[in-house]
């Protein structure tokens, strides 16, 4: 991802901070063909939040806020929530699985923004790897 796109996801005039998970592997079944359904595959997930940040105040410092977990979306959580969907069973498309992904982070009121991006790094021998990257807004 660019950094220019990161920091439209973080934006003190916004009232945004960026949370995220890179990288996060795991076993899948995921894929159209019938030799995908029978073994499962790696997959390559990665999830960008735009939050609302309560520390963000128009000021010229803003102040740090409670050390509290309960104050910020929790990145963990979030990496749960992938797991949970991947291991709930076989997925043809890997839009799908980022689309599912996408719809349990912005559960959290709290998310305006969500990209997820979902690779397969096995799925052609001649490439790194094929994915797609979704985003969705809370309307």
């Amino acid at each position: 991802m660019d950094h220019g796109a990161e920091r439209r996801l973080a934006d003190a005039a916004l009232g945004l901070r960026h949370v995220f998970v890179r990288g996060l592997t795991l076993e899948a079944s995921i894929g159209v063909h019938g030799h995908e359904r029978l073994a499962r595959q790696p997959v390559r997930i990665g999830v960008e939040l735009a939050v609302e940040d309560d520390g963000a105040r128009p000021m010229s410092r803003a102040p740090v806020g409670r050390d509290d977990l309960a104050r910020v979306v929790d990145y963990e959580r979030v990496a749960g929530l992938a797991r949970a969907i991947v291991a709930d069973g076989h997925v043809m498309l890997v839009e799908t699985l980022a689309e599912r992904i996408a719809e349990a982070c912005l559960s959290d009121h709290r998310v305006r923004i969500v990209r997820v991006t979902v690779e397969k790094p096995e799925a052609l021998p001649d490439a790194d790897s094929v994915g797609v990257t979704i985003e969705r807004r809370r309307a």
